[in-house]
């Protein structure tokens, strides 16, 4: 199963048009929070269809509860609240938006997968058989707009700049 993973993306919907072709390849796309408005979730669905979209909260999502109305609208949209823990692809997953949350998880060994943001930095590491990863920024804001392709059977993963 190949699931896209992507964070921050703060309003900008530009780079997920961008990122169309990448998401679409996808069986599952996870977001690890700071969508920042309701209409990102709109148009995250508008590009993937009816493919699931797991999302948990970030520190900038600022209208929770337009974002939990719009995500509620759309069955294929599970909207998590802070930390996720999902089986996909015979993969145990974890996601949540915060390095620091991330980095127990990954340590506790009870995940194959876990996928976090929040500092618009790419980063992805092994820990205890778990592959930690944040998939980088789609905000753009430090000049690269980043999301990942995770194979579950193999836990490869492809990063793709949008």
């Amino acid at each position: 199963m190949l699931v896209a993973v992507l964070s921050d993306s703060h309003d900008n919907i530009w780079k997920i048009e961008a990122a169309a072709p990448h998401l679409q390849r996808a069986e599952v796309v996870l977001h690890c929070g700071d969508l920042c408005s309701p209409f990102v979730i709109k148009r995250l669905v508008d590009t993937i269809g009816d493919r699931p979209l797991h999302i948990v909260w970030g520190n900038n999502d600022g209208d929770p509860w337009s974002i939990s109305r719009v995500a509620a609208s759309f069955p294929s949209v599970t909207l998590h609240g802070m930390i996720a823990q999902l089986e996909l692809g015979g993969a145990r997953i974890a996601m949540n938006h915060y390095p620091e949350i991330a980095r127990d998880l990954a340590k506790s060994g009870s995940y194959d997968l876990v996928c976090y943001g929040h500092d618009h930095t790419l980063h992805q590491a092994e820990i205890k058989g778990c592959t930690l990863l944040n998939p980088g920024e789609m905000m753009g804001m430090n000049g690269r707009s980043t999301l990942a392709l995770v194979d579950l059977a193999s836990m490869a993963v492809e990063i793709l700049d949008v």
